[in-house]
């Protein structure tokens, strides 16, 4: 089993409960708790006088990125408190694994820019960067702990995601645009 060994003594150690009580995951988890507070700051000010400045194709590009970097933080979030509530025994290993699988994160490459992503606010596409490379990160230690096949399976079904049905409105409407 992936995200499990045994020591010398028959003892099954798993990886996950000590990465999630490291050092190491302290830091990733104040990151992602520190980045999804600067993106909820800068949307709500400075990101909204920005965005009423852009014009039409590039402030349909602002609206699909700041939703998609939203939904992002709140699924790396929601990955971050699950590891931590095990750490922390408020979660068994089961719960949190049925918790975890409510989480969609995307299939590797497959969270792509919109076209006009080019033409954002320095600070949005910051932010967004800043989001994708804290996910790569969780991606890479679901993998290590055994539980990226799961989430993997999940993100390939995304036809009940809400976001899913407002993007393929949002397609429908201004063409590829939002791709």
């Amino acid at each position: 089993m992936a995200g499990t060994s045994r020591n010398g003594d028959g003892v099954t150690v798993s990886f996950g409960a000590k990465f999630a009580q490291s050092e190491q995951f302290r830091a990733v988890f104040r990151e992602g708790m520190a980045l999804v507070e600067a993106a909820a700051t800068y949307l709500d000010g400075d990101g909204r006088k920005e965005a009423r400045k852009l014009e039409p194709p590039h402030s349909l590009s602002y609206a699909t990125e700041s939703m998609r970097l939203t939904t992002r933080l709140m699924q790396l979030a929601s990955w971050l408190l699950i590891r931590r509530a095990v750490s922390e025994g408020e979660l068994t290993p089961d719960q949190a694994l049925e918790e975890q699988r409510k989480i969609k994160l995307p299939a590797k490459g497959g969270d792509q820019p919109s076209r006009g992503f080019h033409a954002l606010p320095p600070r949005l596409k910051g932010l967004v960067e800043q989001s994708v490379k804290l996910q790569e990160r969780v991606m890479r230690l679901d993998q290590m702990l055994g539980l990226e096949p799961a989430a993997a399976a999940l993100a390939a079904d995304t036809s009940d995601h809400p976001l899913e049905t407002q993007l393929s409105r949002l397609r429908a409407a201004f063409g590829a645009e939002t791709d």
